[in-house]
């Protein structure tokens, strides 16, 4: 790889507007990944500030195996890959299925190997490159027009499950809990628009404006987008430390300091909450100890409060050490998908979720982020995104809740309306 450190004093322009230039540059290949933790202080940190893109082919990765696909590619030498994991992978880790309409199509899996990629930092951009043009790059990228945040015309976004079906599904929810069969189910509903043709770059630029999270990103998959605003961690490994951090519970902002603590206090005594939040973490730290050494998974911090832009959240940090004859992928599988977003016990939850739910999750509920090349990785939890497929020009988002047996239907209802207020209103619909 070539590599070169470009400083900001040596730019024409800001390092704010190189980075939206880059990111129109980039645009223009076939697949691009861009990570941006939007400067905002989290445990373990979020993403790296990082964008790549390839005008390659993706790797060639067996959709029917793909964990064990995923490993051997990893046994090659990539300075870094770039993708994602989408929930349906499920039916690789328990004997599971999904069939369900998808009308996005994204691949099972899917990662590339950059071209070309960049780190963004405070007075600098370190770039790598397969080839001997950085300078060049560099010059294409400062002539491109900076794009700007954009929301789309006129558009229908529909609501796949009415509120009348959303509310009686819930209650099927927690008759299923009242005999036993889940303690806790994420239930999700999809929004949707179809014949929508947009951009997709400047409506993330707005999204991300709107809704800054330490793990936003936009990814481009040939015709295929996703962009994300989410403000959850799935899984980072640092050398043989595994880091998971769900999120279990949601509450607004309020409109001044004082409201907004004691929303936060109200989030934090919640016995609702507390009690999801208790489940998935005794999930995760199962999850964790099919691949953790005995005796190292630890919970590092429990109930944790963090205010986002538009709601506050209720996050808990458990981490373990990988054993020396586990792998990535096997941290992977063992972990995938995230009980966040499924409930407990797991693949009951999950064979109850593809009956209730009318959509495939796909990307949704799926994993995406970054693989160096020593294995260390960090992914996100895909929620609060859009997914768009050109092609096909159909736009769709989900949004879900835990649902436990105290759930009040209509409050959850009312939950999964503030986590679409952000998507909503970059689209005109709030």
């Amino acid at each position: 790889m070539f590599s070169a450190e470009i400083k900001a004093v040596e730019l024409p322009v800001s390092l704010e507007e190189f980075r939206l230039k880059a990111l129109a540059w980039a645009d223009q290949h076939p697949h691009v990944a861009y990570y941006n933790p939007n400067n905002i202080p989290y445990p373990h940190d979020g993403f790296e500030h990082l964008l790549a893109f390839s005008s390659d082919a993706s790797l060639s990765l067996r959709e029917e195996d793909a964990f064990n696909s995923l490993r051997q590619e990893l046994q090659q030498n990539h300075p870094l890959l770039c993708g994602f994991l989408t929930y349906d992978l499920k039916n690789q880790v328990e004997k599971l299925q999904s069939k369900n309409a998808d009308n996005i199509e994204f691949p099972l899996l899917h990662f590339f190997s950059p071209t070309l990629y960049m780190y963004f930092k405070q007075d600098s951009i370190s770039v790598y490159s397969k080839d001997d043009n950085i300078t060049s790059a560099k010059a294409e990228i400062i002539a491109t027009p900076a794009p700007f945040p954009a929301t789309p015309g006129d558009i229908e976004v529909k609501q796949r499950i009415a509120k009348r079906q959303y509310i009686n599904d819930v209650e099927r929810i927690r008759q299923h809990i009242l005999e036993g069969e889940v303690y806790e189910l994420n239930y999700c509903i999809e929004f949707y628009a179809e014949n929508i043709a947009l951009q997709p770059l400047p409506l993330y630029l707005a999204l991300n404006e709107t809704s800054p999270t330490p793990f936003s990103g936009y990814l481009k998959c040939q015709d295929k987008y996703l962009l994300c605003a989410s403000p959850e961690r799935f899984l980072k490994k640092e050398n043989q430390k595994l880091i998971s951090q769900p999120i279990k519970g949601t509450i607004r902002r309020g409109a001044t300091p004082q409201e907004d603590a004691t929303l936060q206090h109200q989030l934090r005594h919640d016995e609702k909450e507390l009690a999801e939040n208790m489940m998935i973490v005794d999930l995760v730290r199962n999850d964790l100890s099919h691949s953790c050494a005995t005796g190292t998974v630890q919970v590092e911090e429990m109930f944790g409060i963090y205010g986002f832009k538009q709601v506050s959240q209720m996050m808990s940090t458990i981490v373990g050490e990988l054993r020396p004859e586990k792998d990535l992928v096997d941290a992977l599988k063992g972990a995938f998908p995230m009980g966040s977003m499924t409930g407990a016990p797991k693949i009951s939850a999950m064979q109850h979720i593809e009956k209730l739910e009318v959509t495939r999750r796909g990307l949704y509920s799926g994993a995406f982020g970054y693989i160096k090349q020593n294995n260390d990785c960090d992914f996100n939890v895909v929620i609060r995104s859009i997914q768009y497929n050109s092609s096909q020009k159909y736009l769709s988002f989900m949004v879900g809740s835990a649902i436990t047996y105290d759930s009040v239907p209509e409050q959850e209802y009312a939950e999964c309306l503030l986590k679409a207020q952000a998507i909503l209103k970059v689209l005109g619909q709030a």
